[in-house]
């Protein structure tokens, strides 16, 4: 069994860990996830004994503990009951040696055993690793990448260790070599305690049961590999997933704003943070189990942002909404796609106050929403379908971004001025004397919609409800909009309600996806699941149709016995 506990690590001034609490046993592997210098690699140094930074807590194998034991016991337990695959192979092996005799040098350095012997066990296991013995009298400059790690895969092996840590096994591979080496490794680790440290995602779901994801030397959510994937819980595993191209991904990928910056006080991840609260940039969260899995954030994970429950909307005796229930959380974009009719603008609209609905009831931010006053139009604002009715004629640039903030009763004229500069430069737009003082009638549709972008960031909101956004736009400047409205919910920490018609639009935008009919919402779920694998037939019928496939008419959906709405996973 290998136990760490409040393991700390630090070089010079700079804590590279903080309080590292992991348990494996035999037969278990984990992986270990995050960005560049949150402490995946010193942690598997840590281990071995390599790490030379000073070292507080303990790393207890087999009932022993590493940090305390003298360096030539831990050279015994290095290459026989302990082995590590190294990230950089160009530096694990000696260039001046020919691959078998290093792989024999790394046993008699371990057991009484004769060169022979040696020799031929390590030509055994440079053909369990798919080398012939032609390859075994080579040098390592002589050999391909992908040969170089079935090299140090079989060096790892050879002594037979209880624990084996592999270090980004399958960076800079290209995707059959990366294959083989994942089979390979897939009976590697049988039977022993494993701990793989990548960025790969895919490598991480392939190889580990669990996964534990680290940032500024944290572990800020540990669980099943599976699930963890499928459901992230903490806003920083989602932005790690977000970031990561698959084959099933359907949204472009976003990053996560702002860098790792070790040191801080609080919560490490709070600056980068969509949901930060006051305690989080005070306070280091406590790690805590949730739904299986362990999770450091004050607020227990990623938290609704919105929630509308039973919601309906009638005109003239007609449902416009019925019993509508949508969740959307923090950070993310959620399209609402159907066709026209089918009640979208009208949420979006129900949402903001523009329409009354006859019951139904709002929660923003933990509180029920009562009346729409100045404090929940500081917190939602909304992106109307055409630009060119939502931004008076009347009005200049400069007035129509400046007028939510007069509302807001902004007095300072320098304030205003500044911060309706400082969102049309978020949104590309000149803030030039001469621009501000122009009228709508003066400016392009993709420079119309811009200031209404702009005037609906004015605030700073945290939820924006972009109602075809670039239906009237040309192909081009819809792409450059599109790219604006992520960027700034990346910048800006947004949670974005997306209404589209268009599910190609959708899918390249949207985290999760509600699809509306008859003013319910029929099937929701991760984005890609839904296009995928949609379960109900009006989804289906929009997902063929925006493929060209034209089966299923909407007469015969009609005629159908209407299923229930289906929910699926909330993330992909």
């Amino acid at each position: 069994m290998l136990s760490i506990r409040d393991l700390k690590i630090s070089f010079g001034k700079t804590q590279i860990l903080s309080g590292i609490d992991l348990d494996l046993e035999k037969g278990e592997c984990l992986a270990l996830v995050g960005e560049s210098g949150a402490g995946k690699t010193t942690l598997g140094l840590s281990i071995m004994g390599l790490a030379r930074g000073s070292a507080t807590g303990e790393i207890s194998f087999q009932k022993k503990n590493l940090l305390a034991l003298p360096e030539d016991e831990l050279r015994q337990l290095r290459g026989r009951e302990m082995a590590m695959v190294f990230q950089n192979v160009e530096d694990a092996l000696d260039p001046v040696q020919r691959i078998a005799d290093q792989i024999a040098e790394a046993i008699t350095v371990h057991r009484c055993i004769s060169a022979k012997n040696a020799g031929d066990m390590a030509l055994r296991h440079l053909l369990s690793v798919g080398l012939n013995g032609e390859k075994a009298r080579l040098y390592p400059h002589q050999l391909s990448g992908g040969e170089k790690q079935r090299v140090l895969i079989a060096m790892a092996l050879v002594n037979d260790p209880d624990l084996l840590i592999l270090d980004e096994p399958t960076a800079s591979l290209d995707a059959l070599t990366k294959a083989d080496i994942i089979r390979l490794f897939r009976s590697a680790i049988l039977g022993r305690i494993c701990i793989v440290i990548t960025h790969d995602i895919s490598l991480a779901a392939a190889l580990a049961d669990k996964m534990a994801v680290l940032y500024a030397g944290r572990i800020v959510e540990m669980g099943r590999a599976e699930s963890l994937i499928r459901d992230p819980h903490h806003p920083y595993t989602r932005g790690l997933i977000r970031s990561y191209p698959d084959m099933t991904t359907t949204k472009d990928l976003q990053g996560i704003p702002g860098r790792l910056v070790h040191g801080l006080s609080g919560c490490p991840f709070h600056g980068r943070c969509t949901q930060r609260i006051d305690i989080c940039s005070r306070q280091i969260p406590k790690q805590r189990e949730l739904d299986g899995r362990i999770i450091a954030c004050h607020r227990g994970g990623i938290v609704p942002l919105l929630e509308i429950s039973g919601l309906s909307h009638t005109f003239q005796a007609n449902y416009v909404l019925r019993d509508v229930f949508l969740t959307l959380y923090e950070g993310e974009t959620l399209a609402l796609v159907g066709e026209s009719g089918s009640g979208k603008s009208t949420l979006s609209k129900t949402i903001m106050g523009l329409h009354e609905p006859d019951r139904g009831q709002f929660i923003l931010e933990g509180c029920s929403v009562i009346k729409r006053d100045a404090a929940f139009y500081s917190r939602v604002q909304m992106i109307f379908q055409n630009p060119k009715e939502s931004v008076s004629h009347r009005m200049n640039v400069l007035d129509a971004v400046q007028e939510p903030l007069l509302v807001q009763r902004e007095s300072s004229y320098e304030a205003r001025l500044g911060r309706a500069k400082e969102v049309l430069d978020l949104v590309e737009l000149p803030v030039d004397d001469d621009f501000l003082k122009r009228y709508p009638h003066q400016l392009s549709g993709g420079e119309v919609q811009r200031v209404a972008i702009a005037r609906a960031l004015a605030l700073g909101p945290k939820l924006l409800i972009a109602d075809e956004p670039t239906s009237a736009l040309d192909p081009s400047v819809q792409a450059k909009i599109l790219k604006l409205l992520m960027n700034l919910q990346e910048k800006m920490g947004l949670a974005m309600l997306f209404v589209t018609h268009d599910i190609a639009l959708a899918r390249k935008v949207s985290d999760r996806m509600a699809v509306m009919h008859k003013g319910r919402i029929v099937e929701e779920g991760a984005t890609n699941e839904v296009l995928i694998h949609p379960r109900h037939p009006y989804t289906r019928r929009l997902v063929d149709c925006a493929l060209g496939r034209y089966g299923m008419e909407n007469a015969e959906i009609e005629m159908m016995v209407e299923p229930e709405p289906v929910v699926l996973e909330k993330y992909c």
